[in-house]
C-alpha cells in the first residue's frame, strides 16, 4: 500500500475529508453539513493550510490549521478557560490545529503524528495549540508525546455533548 502525505487543496476536497471525519469521529449528516462550511470558511482565512493522507490516492486522513486569532470563534470560547488557568497568553502568537483525523482503518500507523508534525512544521508561531475531548484517549496520548500539555479542562463548547481540553505545545513539536 502506497501511504502518501502531502499538500491538501481542502477546499477542492471537503468533501473527501468530511467523510473521513464522520467515520472517526461518529458525526451524522446534519453536523457533516455543518462542518462543511466552517472547513471552507476556515481556508479562506490568512496562513490556514491543510495535509492530507492517501492510501493508493484514496484520501484516509487530514489535518488543517492555521495562525489563531483571538476574534475567531473558538478564541472567544476558550478564552475565559485559558485566563482562569493564567494560560490565555497562549492565545497569541499560536497556531491552531483546528482537525486531524485518521480514518479508524488507518489508525495506529503513525500517519496522525506525521500529519501534526509536518503541517506545524511550516508554522511561524513559536507554539500550537488545539482541543480534544477531555477523556483518556489515544488522541491525546498522541498530543502528550508530542509535547501538548492540558492548559484548561472541561472546556464546554455550545451543543457539543463532552466537555474539551485545550492542549499547547511549543515548536517544534518532540519527536520521539
Amino acid at each position: 500500500m502506497d501511504l502518501v502525505i502531502g499538500p491538501l487543496d481542502l477546499s477542492a476536497h471537503v468533501d473527501e475529508a468530511l467523510a473521513v471525519q464522520a467515520v472517526a469521529f461518529g458525526l451524522g449528516p446534519d453536523e457533516v453539513a455543518v462542518r462543511r462550511q466552517i472547513v471552507l470558511r476556515h481556508m479562506t482565512y490568512p496562513g490556514a493550510r491543510a495535509l492530507g493522507a492517501t492510501a493508493d490516492g484514496e484520501l484516509v486522513g487530514f489535518v488543517y490549521g492555521m495562525p489563531n486569532d483571538r476574534t475567531h470563534w473558538w478564541s472567544t470560547v476558550v478564552e475565559p478557560y485559558l485566563r482562569a488557568q493564567h494560560n490565555d497568553h497562549w492565545l497569541d502568537g499560536s497556531f491552531v490545529i483546528t482537525e486531524l483525523h485518521v480514518h479508524p482503518a488507518y489508525q495506529n500507523r503513525g500517519l496522525g503524528r506525521s500529519l501534526i508534525t509536518t503541517v506545524t512544521d511550516g508554522a511561524d508561531e513559536p507554539r500550537s495549540i488545539l482541543s480534544a475531548i477531555d477523556t483518556e484517549s489515544p488522541a491525546r496520548a498522541l498530543y502528550r508525546s508530542l509535547g501538548y500539555q492540558d492548559l484548561a479542562r472541561q472546556v464546554l463548547f455550545p451543543s457539543a455533548p463532552k466537555p474539551y481540553a485545550v492542549m499547547g505545545a511549543p515548536l517544534p513539536l518532540l519527536r520521539r
